[in-house]
Order: C-alpha cells, then sequence, then structure tokens
C-alpha cells in the first residue's frame, strides 16, 4: 500500500430514499436511515441517520427532520450535503486531523434527469469528493446479484427501492430497455396510512405505516405462511384519542394492490420493448427482484403469475445494489464503460 493509497480513501454510495448504504474495503460500514435532524433557530443539523429517525414525527417547532431525497433524487441539496458528510464521518469516527480524499461510486436511477445527476455530482463534490463516479441502479443490482453484466445475454432487473422502481433489460454491459417509474417503498407507506384512516378511521405516522408493511406486508390476499395480525398504534380520528387496532395482512394486501399494479405494468411495458432474441433469454433467466420491495412477501409470486416467467429474489435484496456498487469500485478499469 503506497502513500498515495493512504491519502485516498475509495467508497461506494448506495444513495436511497430510504437508506443509504456505504461500503468501504469490501464492507458494508454505514447503513442508516437518509434523513436529517436540524435545529430551525441556528440551521445546524443535529442528527443524522438513525438518530434523526428516532425524531421523525415525534419533534417540536424548533427542530424539524428533513429527509433530502424523493422519488430517488436530491429534492434538498443542502440538507443531502450534511447528510453525506455525516454519514462518511461515520466510517472513521476516531479520524479528527486528517480527512483522506474520496474517490465516491454513487448509483443512480435509470430515468434521472441531467439537471437531477448533477444535484446528485454537486453534493458529492461539497461532501468531500475528489473523484465521483456514477452508475445506473438497475445495473449495480445486477452486479451485486452476481450476473455477468458483459455476456450477449438478456436479463431483467427489477429494483423496487424507497422512491423509484427501475425496471431494466441488460446485455452486453448495457442498458437495452428500461422503465423507472416513481412508485416504491414509499408509496407503500402512503397506501397503508391512507387505508388505515378511511377504513379504520384511525390516523398514524409515516414510521408506523413502514412498520405495518415489515410485519403484515402482503402482495398477495393469501399466503403460505401468514403473520400474525400486528397491532397498530394511532390517534382516533372520532375521539382524537389514542387507539389500538388490529390489522391483518389482507388489509394490506388490498391496500397496496394498485400501487403493484402500476409496477407489474411498468415490468410488461418494458417487457414489450425487448427485442425478441432478449425475450428468448428473458424466458430462459426469468426476473430478478432487489431493493427493500423485494422483500414484500408474495410478490414474487405474484409478478411470475402476471408475467408467466420464472421470479427470484436476490440474496439480501436491501443491500444488492450497494454490493454491485462496491464491486464496480473495486474493478473501476473493467466497468469503466458501466460508470459515468
Amino acid at each position: 500500500m503506497g502513500f498515495m493509497d493512504f491519502l485516498t480513501q475509495e467508497i461506494a454510495i448506495d444513495l436511497g430514499t430510504a437508506n443509504t448504504i456505504i461500503i468501504h474495503n469490501d464492507k458494508v460500514v454505514v447503513d442508516e436511515p437518509s434523513i436529517v435532524a436540524m435545529d430551525r433557530t441556528t440551521g445546524r443539523i443535529i442528527a443524522v441517520g438513525r438518530v434523526a429517525m428516532q425524531m421523525h414525527g415525534k419533534t417540536h417547532e424548533n427542530i424539524k427532520t428533513i429527509r433530502p431525497l424523493r422519488d430517488g433524487v436530491i429534492a434538498d441539496f443542502e440538507a443531502a450535503e450534511s447528510m453525506i458528510k455525516g454519514m462518511i464521518k461515520m466510517i472513521n469516527p476516531t479520524r479528527r486531523f486528517f480527512n483522506p480524499s474520496l474517490r465516491m461510486v454513487i448509483c443512480i436511477p435509470s430515468g434521472i434527469t441531467e439537471v437531477e445527476k448533477r444535484a446528485v455530482r454537486d453534493s458529492a463534490e461539497h461532501a468531500g469528493g475528489k473523484e465521483v463516479y456514477m452508475i445506473h441502479e438497475p445495473m449495480a443490482a445486477a452486479i451485486g446479484i452476481g450476473i455477468d453484466v458483459e455476456e450477449p445475454v438478456g436479463n431483467m432487473i427489477v429494483d423496487i427501492g424507497g422512491g423509484t422502481s427501475e425496471i431494466a433489460i441488460i446485455a452486453l454491459g448495457g442498458i437495452v430497455c428500461e422503465r423507472s417509474i416513481r412508485i416504491a417503498g414509499d408509496d407503500f407507506n402512503a397506501n397503508i396510512e391512507e387505508y388505515i384512516r378511511r377504513t379504520h378511521n384511525v390516523l398514524i405516522g409515516e414510521r408506523t405505516a413502514e412498520q405495518v408493511k415489515i410485519m403484515v406486508g402482503s402482495a398477495l390476499n393469501e399466503l403460505e405462511n401468514p403473520p400474525q395480525d400486528f397491532a397498530v398504534h394511532g390517534r382516533d380520528l372520532v375521539t382524537g384519542t389514542p387507539k389500538e387496532i388490529n390489522v391483518s395482512y389482507t388489509e394490506i394486501a388490498h391496500a397496496l394492490d394498485k400501487s403493484i399494479a402500476k409496477i407489474e405494468e411498468a415490468i410488461l411495458n418494458a417487457l414489450e420493448m425487448a427485442p425478441p432474441e432478449l425475450s428468448a433469454d428473458i424466458y430462459k433467466t426469468g426476473i430478478y427482484l432487489a431493493g427493500g420491495g423485494a422483500l414484500l412477501r408474495g410478490l414474487d409470486k405474484r409478478i411470475s403469475a402476471k408475467t408467466k416467467l420464472a421470479c427470484y429474489i436476490a440474496d439480501d435484496p436491501l443491500r444488492a445494489v450497494a454490493r454491485g456498487t462496491g464491486i464496480a469500485l473495486k474493478n473501476i478499469d473493467r466497468f469503466q464503460f458501466l460508470i459515468r
């Protein structure tokens, strides 16, 4: 290891709407919610990541929590910059006197505009990045799953994150056809909030909706191993007092039905765009699911029934994109054609 290597730190960042994952030396060193807490009076960032998430929905007038990313792109430039800085500091919490220059590979949605791409690059550079590269999420997910993206074989990736669902058909180291829709985990949470408000007259927050999705979320009305009903706490809209209700997975499947149908429609649209030779490959290779949305119970079976294709969930789908970004960083010369 040379002196210049010591001066440069290489990190791969999966900058997600819901979670940000940082990989350094082939290890996940940061896995935190994408959120910051700010003091309104001073404008100072007082918490980043998990600590800020614990404050979310419980703040008083002097503190506000900000989720800097919406629909997979940066919505609040300054908060995003502070969040990236705060999370980079978590890699070496003991290092105070010397900050190495950073070489970063950041994954971005495939449907991102040039302006949105510039916002990501600027945020990363302001957070200390001397060299900033970008890779599209579906490509990073494919590499993370273990697919040889350079082969002349078609593979279909569906990456359902917090803000966007990325659907891409990949061959010969490039995206042949893709669909990026802004319906994903955040929309599932909003569907659950709205359903519980409308059906049970109970108001719940974003964090509670996320918990309901994790505990009893389902894409199907019938599951082989159904989860037990989950006790949900919120505010009764009639009396204004706190209330507990029990929610079943069938209710949540009903609440999420329209959003999942839109993702299915986008998958079918991407399949329609595929050249016939790649369609033949996908019939053999099937569809690979990545991202947090892939963990939704029964989603693989539902997509398989809709498309008549085999559907596989990636190992550790939450980190598939981050892992692929890390591999691209480690083999930056080999994957130069993928990185912008």
